[in-house]
């Protein structure tokens, strides 16, 4: 399966990457932190490194043996996938589900860092993010010109237009997705070509569309709004980079085409999956924009600023997102953060993983309920906003997913489909 040769092959290069962007690092150290640097960076290393070789060569899969806030969590998890396993050993890195292997390993490596001071704060991944972002740039420039011109003229767009270029942004934040390092083990896949040239001919390889079915949620919440009630729109963020900024322009379309009041972004809270955004990619990203030096990118970076101060837009990480639970323990894993989701008019989950923990990450018969599928996570309506990446599929129509295998052996890893896939959670 796919997951197999992720495990094998892509998960080993993530780690050396990891090890060597340390390496590489050593003098910078030394020259912030003097000898003790050094040292912390030599324990990490050994760290993972022996790490590494537990994974390439199956050994059970350990308890944490940090003091972090979630470590219990995790150590909770691991004796579920115990008890799953009917007394057949413990589960090894080749013996269990991918998608709880794979979170253990970025948790790993956040703990070889947080116990290492004082070079606990340093985000391993952070260079390969802020080179997609500089790699970007050109498509960065072309949206960001493309929405501050839409702005000009957007008081006198009929309803009609409105909604089309509320179709036209959801397709750019849904192909966005594909800006994801972690599913290329870290090599560069930035966005070269303005992204808008090439909707038309994507239209065909959305899958499951319910752009619509968005359209008439907010249109209708606004309706029933009244002073009180605020139409709250909540972005569950996958990659920074460019996906980032697709975002963020869909975000403030949402507020200034006053089809939402606040919008609400859930990021990590530690460094994750190689791209995905943290509190500092969001800021470093906003800080980046407004010193460009093109006048739309960097009218973006003040305005996007300025609804952070307003507080129209609210940044919130949760530790989560980074569990290996599926969402359908939210309810009970995470309490505090299901009844802040509930508030919400219209939850956005932008890419594959948390496409993969909707689902439960199963290999679901393709036509399978969406609703089915998501195992009674149902705190609000939401929308999946993802492209194809790994093996689970739910929601086609009946033979869809096997007339595109009979063509496309590689349909769902490829990320050459997507979905724009909607509950209404009622």
């Amino acid at each position: 399966s796919f997951a197999y040769f992720t495990i094998k092959d892509r998960l080993p290069q993530i780690l050396t990457r990891v090890i060597d962007t340390l390496h590489r690092h050593k003098n910078e150290f030394f020259e912030e932190h003097g000898e003790k640097g050094v040292e912390a960076e030599k324990r990490a290393i050994s760290f993972l490194s022996k790490l590494r070789n537990e994974l390439q060569t199956d050994k059970p899969v350990t308890p944490l043996e940090d003091e972090l806030p979630d470590a219990a969590l995790w150590n909770q998890y691991l004796d579920y996938q115990r008890n799953l396993s009917n007394g057949n050993g413990e589960p090894s890195w080749f013996q269990s589900p991918w998608l709880y292997v794979e979170c253990y390993m970025y948790r790993r490596i956040h703990a070889a860092l947080a116990h290492n001071p004082p070079i606990d704060n340093f985000d391993v991944f952070k260079e390969g993010k802020a080179q997609n972002f500089f790699e970007s740039q050109e498509a960065g420039i072309a949206l960001c010109t493309y929405f501050q011109e839409l702005l000009k003229n957007i008081k006198d767009l009929d309803e009609r237009q409105l909604q089309g270029e509320l179709f036209k942004l959801l397709q750019v934040s849904l192909w966005g997705n594909k800006c994801d390092l972690s599913f290329s083990a870290g090599e560069g896949r930035s966005q070269k070509s303005n992204p808008l040239q090439s909707l038309e001919n994507m239209m065909p390889y959305i899958l499951v569309n319910d752009m619509e079915k968005l359209w008439s949620l907010l249109v209708n919440a606004k309706k029933r709004n009244t002073e009180k009630n605020n139409v709250r729109v909540d972005i569950i963020l996958d990659n920074a980079g460019f996906e980032l900024i697709c975002d963020l322009v869909l975000a403030d379309f949402l507020l200034l085409s006053k089809l939402a009041d606040e919008v609400h972004f859930h990021g990590k809270s530690i460094p994750w999956y190689v791209s995905d955004t943290t509190k500092n990619d969001f800021n470093w990203t906003l800080k980046q924009l407004q010193s460009a030096n093109h006048m739309w990118m960097s009218r973006c970076g003040i305005n996007w600023e300025g609804n952070l101060k307003k507080g129209v837009w609210v940044y919130h990480d949760h530790m989560f997102w980074t569990l290996p639970h599926d969402f359908s323990s939210m309810a009970e894993v995470a309490p505090d953060l299901y009844a802040d989701l509930q508030k919400s008019n219209l939850l956005l989950f932008k890419g594959d993983l948390n496409y993969r923990k909707l689902t439960g990450d199963r290999k679901w018969e393709y036509s399978v309920p969406f609703h089915q599928a998501l195992n009674k996570f149902h705190p609000a309506p939401l929308c999946s906003l993802r492209t194809l990446k790994s093996d689970t599929q739910v929601g086609l129509k009946p033979g869809q997913g096997e007339q595109i295998e009979a063509l496309e052996p590689e349909w769902m890893i490829n990320g050459k489909y997507g979905v724009v896939q909607f509950d209404a959670a009622l």
